[in-house]
């Protein structure tokens, strides 16, 4: 079957009302730039979208439209006259495409209340021509193999028995902006793919601390940086934080048992003022309840109360097993589980308490004078952004 069109079904935008404009202009910005040098033809309504195909290949335009937020699902269609010759006969020839021994039914809509069939009427002519014109297909119209739709229009027919599911959601920049803290494990990166699923443009941070995390530590970040910008088709900012002397002095003068919590709580801090000079909203991680010591109610309790900022935990209450599948549906996982440790994991506590007190924390924090330090860490962070002219002197010379 030759396709010449796809039909684009939206998400969450259909939930909203004066507004909608606002998200259909975003999501065909984003569509424009994933198409970028395909011949075809964009056009967006309030309630569907249409790509005109042109001379390009449906699947290939698919693949590419399948990662964009804010599509629910799309199939390929063929757009015809609202003829009942060509309705059959278009019909016929994607029941012809069906394995023998196999089912299908009839689906009709009818959003042009003027056409002469109505919807009952429809799926009875062209239920009964496949049938009649073929020997290798019966109909079940509860559980079939295959659906051929017919979408009666006013500008015309619309037909498809192909519909692929995508990412949902709202298109990507409607929804503000947060600052992802990317720790280059399974869940730090699900986490922002997951939060930019529902429209949040997000920027990066990672705490590095040499001699003690490699090289390769920070190459693998910046190349789960890099999957993710390719999957979203947004180039994501990373921001490295030289975090060596902060991370020492934690070490030396917090109580090993505590050392998690407040390290996590510079941390924030640091997060909390990078995200101002970003114009992030929110603080991102990919923290799962119970997961690890520092992931229990009452030290994220602790961790929390550095910041007045939202802190996002999409991945909160999700089963590891959830966040693995999701890690490897997204492209990142292989690259997460290389062996190039983080700074939280080499300077690991050997019995982190996970009901840390508060006060004992303050208590302590309050002996070391953190500002400094945190503000020379900020100093030196360094930027790195996918496809810039750097990071592709960078990619020249590992190869």
């Amino acid at each position: 079957m030759k396709y010449d069109h796809i039909l684009i079904r939206y998400g969450e935008m259909t939930l909203k009302s004066r507004n909608r404009k606002m998200f259909v202009s975003a999501l065909r910005k984003r569509m424009n730039r994933a198409l970028d040098g395909m011949d075809v033809h964009i056009k967006t309504t309030r309630d569907r979208g249409y790509i005109d195909l042109l001379e390009a290949d449906a699947y290939q335009v698919i693949e590419k439209l399948k990662h964009i937020s804010g599509i629910l699902s799309v199939s390929p269609v063929v757009k015809i006259e609202k003829s009942e010759e060509e309705m059959k006969e278009t019909a016929l020839q994607f029941a012809k495409d069906f394995g023998a021994g196999r089912t299908f039914k009839i689906e009709a809509k009818r959003s042009d209340k003027t056409f002469h069939l109505v919807t009952f009427d429809i799926q009875d002519m062209l239920g009964g021509y496949v049938l009649k014109n073929t020997d290798h297909l019966s109909v079940n119209v509860r559980k079939p193999d295959h659906t051929i739709t017919a979408e009666v229009r006013h500008d015309a027919v619309y037909m498809y028995h192909d519909t692929v599911q995508c990412l949902g959601g709202l298109p990507l920049g409607t929804g503000g902006k947060g600052l992802l803290m990317l720790s280059g494990g399974i869940d730090s990166p699900v986490a922002g793919l997951d939060v930019m699923r529902k429209g949040v443009e997000i920027e990066a941070v990672h705490f590095h601390s040499p001699p003690y995390t490699s090289p390769e530590a920070t190459e693998k970040v910046k190349k789960l940086v890099d999957i993710m910008s390719e999957r979203t088709g947004y180039d994501i900012k990373l921001h490295i934080v030289p975090f060596t002397e902060l991370q020492t002095t934690l070490y030396d003068r917090i109580p090993d048992n505590l050392s998690m919590t407040s390290t996590r709580r510079v941390m924030l801090k640091i997060a909390e003022k990078l995200a101002g000079t970003t114009g992030a909203e929110a603080v991102i991680n990919g923290e799962n309840l119970g997961q690890v010591a520092s992931q229990t109610l009452t030290s994220m309790h602790a961790i929390n109360e550095v910041t007045n900022m939202p802190v996002l935990r999409p991945l909160l209450t999700l089963e590891k097993n959830d966040i693995v599948n999701m890690a490897k549906q997204f492209g990142t996982y292989e690259t997460s589980i290389l062996p190039y440790e983080d700074c939280c994991t080499i300077f690991k506590p050997k019995s982190p308490k996970t009901k840390p007190s508060l006060e004992k924390v303050r208590k302590f924090e309050e002996r070391v004078d953190f500002g400094p330090l945190i503000e020379k860490a900020i100093s030196g962070i360094e930027t790195y952004t996918p496809n810039s002219e750097e990071a592709a002197a960078e990619f020249g010379e590992l190869l």
